[in-house]
């Protein structure tokens, strides 16, 4: 027998039987809370909407209410299981405005189920699940997400296909009832009559008419009054760099900024950003879909990231973000599982080449080397420089040439992008050009386009490459030589190139005695290249022959993977609800413009690819 101390004998009982007893632990009441509303809201429109669904032992009290009453708490009953299912998931992530909703939602969609369907059962569900957040009122304190009037638009749409669906389910759910044979042309009509509070051309025997006009009118005031409500609400904008912001993040550069390829991308002005206490370490980031997505390491001295994770870490509790970061270095890694007690996971490789060791000569780089002999013997030329060394005019011409040549609807890349291209403030930034004589072109002869940012003060990063269609192949494999055959002059000693996703498993799967599960994983990651480019820029990246820096993901639990996977796919592009480039604002055509008149031969420096 274990021994108690004071007379508590809590010792003899077993700990899963104490914990049942306590209760559910305060961190895990919004959880519940948040399924509990789920269940409480299908319930609640399952009540609206199937008169079957009612079991009432209390048909008497319903004689003495008006008549009216029946198909009005049909209605309300709709209406607050819409708006407890749209709250269910703030409620699990604590907060404070879905708390305050629920609270008022729940009375009422208790009264309608007592009204309604006579159950007392559903109606002490809800007042039970209304005494549990008033009880953990304080665990439902989270800030609101970045918010813009784009989100009434989307509710609109959302909002309206919903009741659309769920009005043609409330209008064929009384089959017995109906008059005649209505088709479904018909049910569409009386439907998008009802959501305007018409009376369409379906009818009904009994009172059952009055229950489908209130449930469709009050979906479709639902669905107005949300719309309002979003598009009139005060904004709170995704935080961005301010200049006072962007000064310090330069500043931590200068002076740290040679830890880190991935650092000089900390300045891009969608993120936002968090200083340590001290002052000498920053994390920067972006919030999208409910994630605090950081990348790369923190900025600044070393000694001061814990600093700088923990203000991070304080800001993604205030708002009931999930933190995570992606692509982080071995040693960012450590420090950020070792502070906040967080978990990392290998993502990939970068390709880091460093200058002094690169060479075309050799087995090993030959279709490199032909590659870049064909193209050059086809006429093309190149010229790498610092951005500062360029003109107004060239950098406007290479910056529409970037816009036009890119193949997406969007701007992709957000832990190895800048977004921009010849800001002032990025004057060490190098592009690489590729020309040849094309007077068809409204880009006279430039042909190819490859920007890198600064990497310390002896290294550049890979940041963005786009080329003119109708030039030859092998233009990034010319412009990567001719940078890396320049680096020298230009004071550069490590070039870091793209980043290869999963890169250790391409590599191992495909070597002989390699296992069947490691085939198969390689397998579904070749299979998954058809539309990501996992493997086709794993393999772009070993043509130069660079040494693999691993890089990880941080995350807080492993069920957050999903989450954050599909919110990194929207921060770097992949996934958008931009509208396509067909619906886009077509831009006039621009006239051709002579070829000196963009890189003028006074200023140029060619550095030819041998």
């Amino acid at each position: 027998m274990s021994a108690t101390v004071d007379g508590d004998k809590s010792g003899l009982v077993p700990d899963r039987v104490r914990r049942v007893l306590r209760g559910p632990s305060p961190e895990r009441v919004p959880s519940l809370v948040g399924t509990a509303c789920t269940l409480v809201g299908l319930i609640d429109i399952a009540a609206g909407v199937f008169p079957r669904f009612r079991h009432s032992r209390m048909h008497s009290m319903a004689e003495v209410l008006p008549g009216a009453t029946g198909p009005f708490a049909a209605a309300l009953s709709l209406s607050a299981g819409v708006l407890l299912l749209l709250l269910a998931h703030g409620l699990k992530r604590h907060k404070r405005r879905a708390w305050r909703a629920a609270v008022i939602l729940l009375p009422a969609g208790a009264v309608a189920q007592f009204v309604y369907r006579h159950s007392v059962i559903g109606a002490l569900v809800s007042l039970v699940l209304l005494a549990l957040l008033l009880r953990h009122r304080r665990e439902f304190a989270a800030l609101p997400d970045p918010r813009s009037r784009w989100r009434a638009v989307a509710n609109f749409v959302l909002m309206g296909a919903g009741s659309l669906g769920l009005g043609l389910v409330i209008v064929s759910a009384h089959p017995g009832k109906e008059v005649g044979s209505p088709s479904l042309t018909d049910r569409l009509e009386h439907v998008m009559f009802g959501l305007f509070g018409f009376e369409g051309p379906v009818d009904y025997a009994g009172r059952v008419s009055w229950t489908v006009g209130y449930s469709l009118g009050a979906l479709g005031l639902l669905t107005a009054v949300t719309t309002i409500y979003l598009a009139f609400r005060p904004e709170h904008p995704t935080a961005r760099l301010t200049g006072d912001d962007e000064r310090r993040l330069r500043d931590l550069l200068a002076r740290h900024g040679g830890r880190d390829s991935l650092g000089h991308f900390a300045t891009r002005r969608d993120k936002g950003v968090v200083f340590s206490p001290s002052g000498k370490a920053a994390v920067t980031y972006r919030v999208v879909s409910g994630v605090m997505l950081a990348s790369g390491d923190p900025i600044g001295d070393v000694e001061a990231w814990p600093g700088a994770i923990e203000r991070f870490m304080d800001e993604a509790k205030a708002h009931s973000w999930t933190p995570a970061v992606m692509g982080c270095s071995e040693t960012g890694g450590e420090v950020w599982t070792r502070e906040p007690g967080l978990d990392a996971l290998e993502l990939g490789d970068e390709a880091v080449v460093d200058v002094a060791d690169f060479s075309l000569t050799g087995r090993a780089m030959r279709n490199v080397r032909q590659m870049v002999k064909r193209i050059e013997r086809n006429g093309y030329t190149t010229r790498v420089r610092r951005a500062r060394d360029l003109s107004g005019e060239e950098l406007e011409a290479i910056r529409q040439a970037a816009e036009d040549w890119r193949g997406t609807d969007t701007e992709r890349g957000f832990s190895m992008a800048l977004g921009r291209i010849g800001d002032p403030a990025d004057g060490d930034a190098v592009i690489a050009t590729a020309h040849k004589a094309d007077p068809d072109s409204p880009y006279g002869d430039l042909k190819a386009i490859i920007h890198f940012v600064p990497w310390g003060t002896d290294g550049m990063s890979l940041e963005l490459m786009r080329r003119d269609r109708s030039a030859d192949p092998g233009m990034n494999e010319l412009l990567i030589v001719a940078a890396l055959q320049a680096s020298p002059a230009l004071k550069i000693e490590r070039v870091s190139l793209n980043f290869a996703m999963f890169r250790s498993a391409l590599a191992r799967g495909e070597k002989i005695g390699a296992g069947p599960v490691l085939r198969m994983w390689r397998g579904l990651l070749v299979f998954l290249s058809r539309w990501f480019q996992i493997e086709s820029l794993y393999k772009f990246n070993a043509k130069f022959q660079p040494r693999w820096e691993p890089r990880f993901v941080v995350f807080r639990n492993t069920r957050d993977l999903p989450r954050i996977g599909f919110a990194a796919m929207q921060a770097e592009g992949f996934v958008t609800l931009a509208l396509p480039r067909l619906f886009a604002r077509r831009r006039p055509p621009r006239q051709a413009r002579p070829c000196a008149h963009i890189l003028p031969a006074t200023a140029e420096r060619e550095v030819r690819a041998a």
